[in-house]
């Protein structure tokens, strides 16, 4: 994969991120800031996405650890564990904010 297909793979991720939050009327801030992209919730804690080009990985980190995807067979997916990034970051949500966003 080259670095502009992994820019746009990442770009796609967010703006899907971003979308499915506004659909589902979750109480859910969120800022893109560059590389960056900062969920932030009513109870102030916040999950943070970030696209880490030279090892083309989208990093997740929660209050309780770090996650690292990598982008296999049209799924980003956990490095470690095997685990899907947009199911896990639902599960995620949920755990830290009592919100409920289901990606589609």
């Amino acid at each position: 994969m080259t670095d502009s297909e992994f820019i746009q793979l990442a770009d796609i991720l967010y703006q899907k991120i971003e979308d499915c939050i506004e659909d589902s009327g979750a109480d859910i801030d969120y800022d893109q800031n560059g590389s960056l992209l900062t969920l932030e919730f009513e109870n102030r804690t916040k999950l943070i996405i970030n696209r880490q080009e030279p090892l083309h990985q989208v990093w997740l980190a929660t209050l309780e650890n770090g996650h690292h995807y990598d982008y296999k067979a049209g799924l980003w997916v956990d490095d470690r564990s095997g685990d899907e990034f947009l199911g896990f970051l639902s599960a995620a949500i949920l755990k830290q904010s009592g919100e409920k966003v289901v990606f589609k």
